[in-house]
């Protein structure tokens, strides 16, 4: 694959009033030979999101959500250091779904009463306690402190912009 792009990337031309830009992302920079480093002149590490940058992930994943008022975005943001954005997103979902959960069991309980139910269910807000509880079940993809992280952290620290590589003994 390596070989594919590097033939794909020499055979690319450009007329002199068009630019061509290349963006690539990977999780396994390390794989990359120099070759393909070389090409790419600027490599930035994106991290882990902060507090502040899950608690604008959350707004956005759930701008759409029926939540409780004054819903407590920062606290939320402060409990789940070491997500992702994707981890964020799944631990959305499950929280999402424990309203739903409840008016499934009430509809079973009733059932099996031999009752029936009337009227159109209604979901409540989701609270901060779905998402303290679906937690247990949605924990962080990967350590902030795993060997992994520690890789591609020594990598950028290398590679990455502001890197030792940066450095050049000419001056330049």
């Amino acid at each position: 694959m390596r070989n594919e792009f590097m033939a794909a990337w020499d055979g690319l031309r450009s007329k002199e009033n068009q630019k061509i830009l290349i963006l690539g992302a990977t999780n396994r920079p390390f794989d990359l030979d120099d070759a393909v480093i070389r090409r790419l002149p600027r490599r930035i590490y994106v991290d882990l999101p902060d507090a502040a940058n899950r608690t604008k992930i959350l707004k956005i994943i759930l701008s759409r959500e029926n939540l409780e008022p004054d819903f407590p975005y920062e606290n939320l943001a402060n409990a789940t250091e070491g997500y992702s954005g994707s981890d964020l997103k799944n631990l959305c979902i499950a929280a999402a779904y424990r309203p739903v959960q409840e008016i499934l069991e009430e509809e079973k309980e009733v059932e099996s009463l031999g009752g029936r139910k009337d009227g159109v269910p209604v979901l409540r807000p989701l609270s901060v306690d779905d998402f303290i509880e679906s937690k247990a079940k949605v924990g962080p993809s990967v350590a902030y402190d795993a060997a992994s992280m520690n890789e591609l952290r020594k990598w950028n620290d290398q590679y990455g912009e502001g890197g030792s590589r940066r450095k050049s003994p000419f001056g330049f």
